[in-house]
């Protein structure tokens, strides 16, 4: 004899197969399985029928409500399937397809990676910082007197909390002598904020890469081999390079640095790219005062450090008359770098 469950799962499947849309479909899911459904009414008479029957009719009732619910499942598939299919069915794939535009790197992203990627080759680390800084690793550490032009509110973003929008990218060499003890060689590319009158050469945010080396007997020697290789592989093997003396309150001796070359326009044009110098010893004593030890004895270390502006070097290589036009957007001057 058929027992009643068997019926209702046969009863089920029929219904199931000849739903001709989703919303039959529902209602037959609703009519066996929902909460007043009669495959629920068989879970209630389950409470009441005698001992030795609750194993048999678990059983049947948990194989009909696993049928009918993957029955319901692949009906809805069969349903699913066919509404993609129609969506796509008057698609002419023979038409031409619509173009993607491709991006491309940012002109400052792309002098920035061949700069590192130079960089790297000789041996330096990357390194970095935070953009809001104390005035000490921005200004004390480095040297810089009270009375420092740069150190004025004319000139630098100050924050109410006495922080400021780092002016260089010089703070994360001071950042870098606190964590590791020498020998260090790394560089910090990042943005620098000063209240720059905005105009084709200046912004009131640019780009920068600055570079450390601290070890025994690092020399000027080693601070010219290590800029005047950067700057012919960035600007051609044929590159003049000129070192003028300057002065800066964190190196000693300072030296400003200017290039000729032929991948610049005009190319017997003097261009100043850099400045850099030896690290003053004031810095090395700051940074010992810092980490509360003498890892950085100037008596036995000394190093060289330079900063290059990463826009200035996108302007001079790719011939761009104005700085501005870096953060405008406009995709008819970012085209040409692609």
């Amino acid at each position: 004899m058929t027992h009643p469950l068997e019926q209702l799962r046969a009863d089920a499947l029929r219904d199931i197969a000849s739903a001709e849309d989703e919303r039959l479909l529902e209602a037959v899911r609703i009519r066996f399985l929902g909460r007043s459904g009669a495959v629920s009414e068989w879970s209630e008479k389950m409470k009441s029928l005698p001992k030795e029957e609750k194993p048999i009719v678990g059983k049947l009732l948990n194989e009909v409500r696993a049928a009918v619910t993957a029955a319901i499942e692949a009906r809805a598939d069969e349903f699913r399937a066919a509404r993609e299919s129609a969506a796509v069915a008057n698609i002419d794939i023979s038409l031409p397809g619509t173009p993607g535009e491709k991006g491309a790197l940012h002109p400052l992203t792309q002098i920035l990676d061949r700069s590192i990627s130079i960089f790297r080759r000789m041996g330096f680390a990357l390194a970095e910082g935070p953009d809001v800084e104390t005035e000490w690793h921005c200004f004390d550490a480095l040297n810089t007197p009270p009375d420092h032009p740069a150190r004025n509110e004319q000139d630098t973003f100050y924050l109410r909390d006495g922080r400021l929008l780092r002016a260089h990218t010089s703070t994360v060499q001071i950042r870098a002598m606190q964590a590791a003890a020498p020998p260090i060689r790394v560089i910090a590319p990042g943005a620098a904020y000063r209240r720059d009158e905005i105009d084709a050469t200046h912004s009131a945010q640019f780009h920068q890469i600055e570079g450390l080396y601290v070890d025994e007997k690092v020399s000027v020697a080693d601070l010219k081999g290590t800029l005047e290789f950067f700057l012919r592989e960035l600007f051609g093997a044929d590159t003049a390079v000129r070192f003028r003396p300057h002065y800066f309150p964190f190196t000693e001796p300072s030296f400003e640095i200017d290039v000729k070359s032929k991948a610049v326009k005009g190319g017997e044009q003097w261009i100043e790219v850099c400045g850099c110098g030896m690290v003053h010893p004031a810095v090395f004593e700051a940074v010992n005062a810092a980490r509360g030890d003498s890892a950085y004895d100037p008596e036995k270390w000394t190093g060289f450090a330079f900063g290059l502006g990463m826009d200035r070097l996108a302007m001079i290589l790719f011939d761009i008359p104005d700085i501005r036009l870096f953060a405008q957007n406009d995709l008819r001057f970012l085209r040409q770098f692609a």
